[in-house]
């Protein structure tokens, strides 16, 4: 077999339109790894292989592609530029070595460069810049530069320079490392974080080239500091003295002593026949067809795991084929892993393997199929795609269709889109809603016990207390019953019920930052079962949850705006009508810069109107952030769970169901 390569997991970051695509394929033709270049305009490139990709002109899914430089594998994963797809991009940045920010030379740095510079900045990820499209009409070198230092960060070093940019013939040269001038620079960047540098520079000495060469490597590492590149994926100017970056100052992970496979799964892809394969990044251990793994699962609703056997497995690597057993460091296409999702890990969580850093979707919209016997088929499509980004989530609502959570329209667009090409199902999708919360406000307790003498509704003892948790922590469920004193089925029909019921709280939207206690259990054997369990616990919960009471709360968005000065003035005029909470106006060269939270249902209503506020001057980025109390009264949402606020609608919708005692 062949040996493993050093191998590097590099992400290529950017806006919309700035040819993240592009440059991945010339990355790979320069490298060798493929014989010809493929076009986005064609649709035939490597990465952007679905139709609605190639037609929108977007990344949607995150991809995997690999070169060779020399003895190291490098593998590229080219990731969503649309903000609608933020959170693809941030599942991704958790299995990342370094990555590559791309900066349109001609557009310069836009709102959404910036977040991404700031996730990548907070990660200490090692970032390198790519300026592309310098040879477009109104490309910059020296201007993008400076803003580049003025907008994302003062850390940045260019390591090539442009002759002729802005017109067909604009080219790109290395900066002679060893010169004087170069040398200089170099180390005027780094000397803010190496002592040594700076006391260089303040007695007067250039620091020798070998000095500064390993200064500018440790940075790198570290996140400090970014080089620049100046190119064009179109033409292949600087892309080579980007792969000599690449390869020359981003260092390989050191791969754990240990053998214990260790690993999370960030996309799951679908295979030609339909099957689904999960793409794991391997941190440590090793990797065999049949292998029993272990996955587990953080969410809201607590941490669960299952069990799973690869059926086969194929290392992502430039040579298709490739026969290697996986190593620490590769990417690795897996088969059979029934039920396993993104985000799920197995073996312990490491440093590498933080959980997902971006909110939940906060808004949702119900699909309901054109032809009413597709319902079943568009909640099966749903839920598969559920599986490749667990965020949209998909519950039916009866008499309408499948709720799925959204970022945005662009996303419930493309989702439409993938249900008719992929599962051939046709779907309109309701206008889209903002998703409440509930939090208890208070303490509340009910019981129902099991009367022997009286045929009950179900044979079963269940008591439950409710009461405010922590900010942040989710659902908690304990017992103060005896562990044990059910039947291991019973106390997972509870646990399982409790979470569930808790997804429409009083007013019909989910619960959190909430405790249930199990405070009374009791059963006939063998006259109970695990269903009765399951059918009296929502009853009882939601009876306690009455007695506490919930508020409701909006979820929120986290915006920055960037306005001309004269426009101040009506942009915070327009926020504060919309229900903003400004927490900051910084004045920058020409423009201020506003920040603070906005509720979510109110942010395209504003970014609609911010061009005319703004003369088409005005720069907008936002993401969820939290939530905030409603003020006033808030909708109900529609009940899926029968309702168990009232008893005899709910035995009603059980015995319709089949959930009823028989």
């Amino acid at each position: 077999m062949t040996p493993a390569p050093a191998t590097l997991n590099i992400g290529i970051l950017a806006h919309i339109d700035a040819g993240k695509t592009s440059l991945t394929e010339r990355l790979l033709f320069d490298t060798g790894a493929i014989d010809r270049l493929g076009s986005v305009d064609a649709g035939d490139t490597r990465t952007d292989s679905g139709e609605i990709e190639r037609e929108r002109g977007i990344t949607v899914r995150s991809a995997v592609t690999a070169f060779r430089v020399g003895e190291r594998q490098i593998n590229l994963i080219d990731t969503p530029g649309h903000s609608d797809f933020i959170a693809e991009v941030e599942r991704v940045l958790g299995v990342l070595d370094a990555a590559v920010l791309m900066i349109s030379a001609v557009e310069g740095v836009q709102a959404q460069t910036r977040v991404l510079m700031r996730t990548l900045t907070r990660l200490r990820l090692p970032t390198v810049l790519f300026a592309n499209k310098t040879d477009r009409t109104g490309a910059r070198d020296t201007a993008l530069l400076a803003e580049i230092r003025r907008k994302l960060t003062p850390h940045v070093l260019a390591v090539n320079e442009v002759r002729a940019t802005g017109t067909r013939g604009a080219h790109c040269l290395p900066r002679p490392p060893a010169s004087p001038e170069h040398l200089a620079e170099t180390a005027e960047v780094l000397a803010d974080h190496d002592d040594g540098l700076l006391a260089d520079l303040v007695d007067g000495r250039v620091p020798p080239p070998a000095v500064v060469r390993a200064a500018l490597a440790a940075q790198t590492a570290r996140g400090l500091t970014h080089p620049l590149v100046f190119g064009s994926a179109l033409t292949g100017q600087g892309v080579d003295t980007l792969i000599d970056t690449l390869a020359g100052l981003l260092p390989v992970p050191e791969a754990p002593r240990d053998e214990v496979v260790r690993g999370r799964v960030f996309a799951v892809e679908r295979g030609p026949a339909g099957e689904r394969i999960a793409l794991l990044r391997l941190r440590s251990g090793s990797l065999r067809r049949g292998q029993r793994l272990t996955f587990h699962r953080l969410s809201p609703l607590g941490a669960t795991t299952r069990s799973a056997r690869v059926g086969a497995l194929e290392v992502v690597a430039p040579e298709p084929g490739t026969l290697r057993a996986p190593a620490a460091g590769d990417i690795v296409r897996l088969w059979g892993l029934t039920g396993v999702r993104v985000g799920d890990h197995t073996g312990p969580v490491g440093p590498g393997d933080a959980d997902a850093h971006f909110p939940p979707p906060s808004l949702e919209s119900v699909a309901v199929p054109r032809r009413p016997e597709q319902a079943p088929r568009l909640h099966a499509a749903l839920t598969v795609l559920a599986d490749r980004d667990p965020l949209i989530g998909a519950r039916t609502v009866p008499g309408r269709g499948t709720a799925v959570l959204l970022y945005g329209e662009v996303q419930k667009e493309v989702i439409a889109e993938t249900l008719r090409r992929e599962f051939g199902v046709e779907a309109d999708f309701e206008p889209t809603r903002v998703r409440y919360l509930e939090r208890p406000v208070g303490r509340g307790e009910a019981a129902e016990v099991l009367d022997r003498h009286r045929r009950p509704d179900f044979w079963a003892t269940v008591g439950l207390r409710v009461e405010p948790g922590g900010s942040g922590t989710g659902v908690v469920f304990r017992r103060e019953t005896e562990l044990g004193a059910l039947p291991a089925a019973f106390d997972r029909a509870v646990v399982d019920s409790v979470h569930g019921t808790l997804r429409q709280g009083l007013h019909g939207w989910p619960v959190t930052d909430v405790v249930v206690t199990l405070t009374h259990s009791g059963f006939v054997g063998p006259i109970s079962t695990a269903a009765d369990f399951r059918g009296l616990t929502p009853l009882v919960l939601m009876r306690a949850l009455a007695e506490a009471g919930t508020r409701g709360y909006e979820p929120c968005h986290a915006f920055e705006a960037e306005v001309p000065h004269d426009c101040l003035g009506p942009a915070l005029t327009r926020l504060a009508a919309l229900g903003a909470d400004v927490t900051a106006a910084t004045p920058l060269s020409g423009r201020w810069q506003v920040t603070g939270t906005l509720p979510a249902r109110q942010v395209h209503v504003f970014q609609g109107e911010l061009p005319t506020l703004t003369g088409g001057e005005g720069l907008w980025w936002s993401r969820p952030s939290g939530d905030r109390p409603v003020t006033g009264a808030y909708p109900y949402a529609e009940r899926t769970d029968g309702n168990p606020l009232d008893r005899k609608e709910y035995l009603g919708h059980l015995a319709r169901t089949g959930g009823a005692r028989v």
